[in-house]
């Protein structure tokens, strides 16, 4: 056999090799995407080892594998607060296979970072992810973001949930409530207010309609609290003025310490009781909220189908 003759003999195995091993691969991408189980998509632990074995489709593999910690986080969300052990590997993998699938890191940080039963309770495995994220992708401003709001919320670290958004606010498109947050964080301002401003940041910097519910819903919860906190506050400077409790709210606007009856952000009136505390009307409006509840009533999971796609003033 002439050597030009092998060497295209040669050839021609390997690319029907490398064809076989590219429908092979496809084959199982699809398996993977439609009905394995966790179990199977697991098997193969190592990022690494999976990178090698995506031939080239490791942005392909990735998608997939995003998608069913998204499932996975779903049907535990659902479910109750069960464990959420295959998360973090399954973003792992999905972030080694993609490491600039910015969404991933995103939602992947809030799931892990979430307190029991909402998310796995882990912000120190949300941090990680982030930073892993933040490395990949140093311009993605939201990155910066999502690790400002870990520390503060999960964790209560102001010094490096100003440090990040601080870093964040440099990036080009930054939003500009960043350094707002920053400079909030540096001087241990009011929780309220910062709360705030990081729920409405949220809500105007993503298009996912989940993450903007989610948002709503914080929201709503702060105006509540803000205004029962208020309300209970005037109680006891009533009775120093007229020697009794208040029988309505309707006494505080005799006595012009409220411009009007006030409502809660579904428009009704805001309830007082004979000891002079306050509760919501329907306290499954509000999920989040700690106060304006009922003696015993267990704050709502939360149902996105009551909200209006509008922030609340």
């Amino acid at each position: 056999m002439k050597p030009a003759r092998g060497t295209t003999v040669i050839a021609s195995i390997l690319l029907i090799a490398c064809l076989n091993g590219t429908v092979f691969t496809l084959g199982r991408v699809d398996r993977l995407r439609t009905g394995a189980s966790l179990e199977e998509i697991l098997y193969i632990s190592s990022p690494k080892v999976l990178k090698r074995l995506s031939l080239g489709y490791d942005g392909l593999l990735a998608d997939v594998y995003w998608t069913r910690a998204v499932q996975y986080f779903g049907n535990r969300h659902r479910g109750g607060p069960e464990n959420y052990k295959l998360l973090a590997p399954l973003l792992e993998i999905t972030t080694y296979l993609d490491p600039h699938l910015v969404v991933a890191y995103e939602f992947g940080a809030n799931f892990l970072a979430s307190p029991l039963p909402d998310g796995a309770g882990e912000p120190e495995r949300a941090v990680q992810l982030v930073e892993k994220g933040i490395r990949a992708n140093p311009d993605e401003w939201r990155l910066y973001y999502n690790l400002g709001f870990i520390y503060y919320m999960e964790m209560r670290d102001y010094a490096r949930a100003a440090d990040a958004f601080a870093r964040g606010s440099e990036r080009p498109g930054a939003h500009p409530f960043l350094k707002i947050l920053a400079a909030n964080m540096a001087q241990h301002a009011g929780e309220v207010e910062t709360a705030r401003i990081l729920w409405i940041t949220t809500f105007e910097s993503t298009h996912d309609r989940q993450i903007k519910y989610n948002a709503l819903a914080h929201l709503r919860a702060l105006k509540v609290e803000e205004d029962v906190t208020n309300l209970e506050k005037l109680v006891p400077v009533y009775r120093e003025r007229t020697g009794r409790l208040p029988a309505s709210l309707n006494d505080f606007v005799s006595a012009r310490m409220l411009p009007g009856i006030p409502v809660d952000p579904t428009g009704r009136p805001y309830k007082l009781m004979p000891d002079g505390t306050i509760e919501v009307r329907d306290p499954d409006d509000f999920p989040f909220i700690t106060k304006g509840l009922p003696p015993g009533h267990q704050a709502p999971r939360p149902d996105f189908s009551k909200l209006k796609m509008e922030l609340p003033h």
